[in-house]
């Protein structure tokens, strides 16, 4: 494994002989915009191992995305070779359905200290809901980023992480700018503790995830990256094309429908992925 060929892939060509934010920053941005997050080797009937040799060898040199464990592993392990003071942390997503946070920890994350600041590094959201940028970690503090405002809450040594709803234009329908919620409306991500931990500590859930029938990413096939403007995210057969701030506290939405064929042609154009493996769609509504 080595650190030129990550930088490569994330067509990083700046200075890191500094860790530093300024670089911290430049890395993070590099690395959301040239790596998908995508969960499409379940759906392609491929094992996802949570080793880094196994994770370097799809992300970085068959140029595949990856999901949360995967993605901030990688991120995990440049910075830790560029020289940052870089933990893993243990994170519980929100489900809006049961309008709770999750019993068990479902997502990691990174923390990574400079100069005596704490900041939270996590490329492995994806969609809507993902930052830009590192973003430092002091409680009840709005840190406004391209794709919206990012703040948390700590309570009792908990922290929750969460992002202001925009609105959105979809251009076909008539009807004024709308999201499903009124403007101002908070959506919470996801909740941590400072405990930090080790990439062992999610290997059952990693094998759980690709085998649970109820969760989310079995039953949609899911590949997202962040663009200069906005996102790309393909679920199932629906192609969406987001421009961030569109017009004033609204980002744009175009939505495409796609056969199959598009689809494998759409990854290749869109998130530069070529499977080895034939894809089968999946979006199970609900």
């Amino acid at each position: 494994m080595n650190i030129q060929e990550y930088f490569a892939r994330i067509s990083y060509d700046g200075s890191h002989k500094d860790a530093d934010l300024q670089t911290l920053t430049a890395i993070f941005q590099h690395h959301i915009q040239a790596i998908p997050f995508e969960n499409l080797s379940m759906h392609c009937g491929e094992t996802i191992e949570l080793d880094l040799q196994s994770i370097y060898n799809k992300i970085v040199r068959k140029k595949r995305g990856g999901w949360c464990l995967e993605s901030n592993y990688l991120l995990f392990w440049a910075l830790q070779e560029i020289g940052y003071d870089v933990c893993i942390l243990g994170g519980n997503c929100y489900d809006p359905a049961e309008k709770a946070y999750t019993a068990h920890i479902n997502h990691i994350l990174l923390k990574v200290e400079i100069k005596g600041s704490s900041y939270i590094v996590d490329a492995g959201f994806g969609g809507a809901y993902q930052a830009w940028q590192p973003v430092m970690l002091i409680s009840g503090k709005d840190q406004p980023q391209i794709p919206g405002i990012f703040r948390f809450r700590e309570d009792n040594g908990i922290w929750y992480f969460e992002k202001v709803k925009r609105k959105h234009y979809i251009p076909k329908e008539s009807d004024p700018p709308t999201d499903a919620t009124d403007m101002g409306n908070i959506r919470k991500l996801y909740s941590f503790t400072l405990k930090p931990r080790h990439i062992d500590d999610f290997q059952e859930l990693n094998t759980y995830l690709q085998v649970s029938p109820d969760n989310i990413l079995r039953k949609k096939s899911i590949c997202t990256l962040q663009t200069t403007e906005g996102i790309y995210a393909l679920v199932g057969w629906t192609f969406t094309e987001m421009k961030y701030n569109y017009m004033e506290d609204t980002d744009l939405l175009q939505i495409t429908t796609l056969t199959d064929e598009e689809v494998e042609k759409t990854l290749k154009e869109k998130f530069n992925i070529v499977l080895e493996n034939k894809l089968v769609p999946v979006n199970v509504r609900g």
